[in-house]
């Protein structure tokens, strides 16, 4: 029996990146820039709803459900991309460096060809394969 582990992996890769680029382009969020994917894990999360609309006074701001359904999609995003590093981190112990870069480029490449644009997802292939350039055990040790 052949494990299939690889391409599971590899499928909700895809599906998690596809569901990342949709949030970031729902939200008006371009996570291309390193810099806003920065900001956005570095948010503290949305509070709850402190004041249910129903027990309020007449004058309070209550958050309507506009505002909370986009406040549980910034939850989302922050969630999803946080989870998406843990899987990639994951994949490389048990994968290995090699696997995960090639299985991450193929996922990204699946994204621009299903219409995404280049760090749609806050992931670019170019990141993976830079990882060629860093150095081994044995540049490390001359």
């Amino acid at each position: 029996m052949q494990d299939d582990s690889p391409n599971r992996l590899s499928d909700s890769l895809e599906t998690l990146n596809a569901r990342v680029a949709r949030l970031a382009i729902g939200l008006g969020v371009d996570l291309s820039d390193p810099t806003v994917l920065s900001k956005l894990m570095q948010q503290s999360p949305h509070p709850a709803v402190t004041v249910d609309r129903r027990m309020a006074a007449p004058a309070a701001h209550v958050a309507t459900s506009g505002e909370r359904r986009v406040s549980h999609l910034w939850e989302e995003l922050r969630g999803l991309v946080t989870l998406r590093y843990h899987i990639e981190t994951l994949s490389v112990v048990e994968n290995g460096l090699a696997a995960t870069r090639e299985m991450m480029v193929q996922v990204h490449q699946h994204l621009i060809d299903q219409g995404f644009k280049v760090g749609a997802d806050g992931e670019t292939a170019q990141a993976w394969r830079d990882l060629n350039a860093l150095p081994t055990e044995k540049t490390n040790h001359e």
